[in-house]
């Protein structure tokens, strides 16, 4: 029985505690952690799973804690006394996270100032429901592209893939414990 709660945190060290948790608690449909060390919006060893890849994202970006909203930006198009880079659109995320201003991202630049990509995939979807652009479809538009970009920014994405309701997490199982072997901790 899938976990309905929206997202778990849990600090996993090995192979065996993340089987135990994904027994215990899942199945999930996504499970997120760093690729880097140290890890950046988590701790060390730290996993997300959550079925909503949206609450998912918005957990590791700490959206709700950090008071982060989708607003216009000075940079819009209507400002004519400002200077607007033309791949910047004129929508940003206030109180963006500052471990992300390093970041290289097609979705966003320093500060969390959205770029065009996000507005055009804003504009296919206003389109698709003959509406004007909102804040919530641009929200919405950042996230899409963030769950495809994720690993780029050094995190581990695991999600459904092919028929399965879950993450596919037996891959990716089968390298940690390989790692695991070959680093003499099992």
């Amino acid at each position: 029985m899938m976990n309905a709660g929206p997202v778990e945190r849990a600090i996993l060290m090995d192979t065996k505690e993340f089987k135990s948790f994904w027994k215990e608690k899942g199945p999930y449909q996504y499970a997120l952690t760093s690729m880097e060390f140290p890890p950046v919006l988590l701790e060390p060893e730290e996993w997300l799973f959550s079925n909503d890849v949206k609450a998912l994202l918005k957990e590791l970006m700490q959206f709700d804690r950090q008071k982060m909203k989708i607003v216009k930006s000075p940079f819009n198009p209507g400002n004519k006394s400002i200077l607007r880079p033309s791949e910047l659109s004129e929508w940003k995320i206030n109180n963006f996270p500052e471990e992300w201003n390093r970041c290289e991202c097609e979705l966003f630049v320093p500060e969390g100032h959205l770029t065009g990509v996000v507005l055009d995939e804003a504009k296919k979807e206003a389109e698709n429901r003959d509406k004007q652009i909102d804040k919530e479809q641009v929200e919405d538009a950042f996230f899409n592209g963030l769950e495809k970009r994720i690993e780029g920014l050094g995190y581990t994405l695991l999600k459904p893939t092919g028929s399965s309701k879950h993450a596919v997490v037996t891959d990716y199982l089968d390298e940690w414990k390989k790692d695991e072997l070959e680093a003499g901790f099992l």
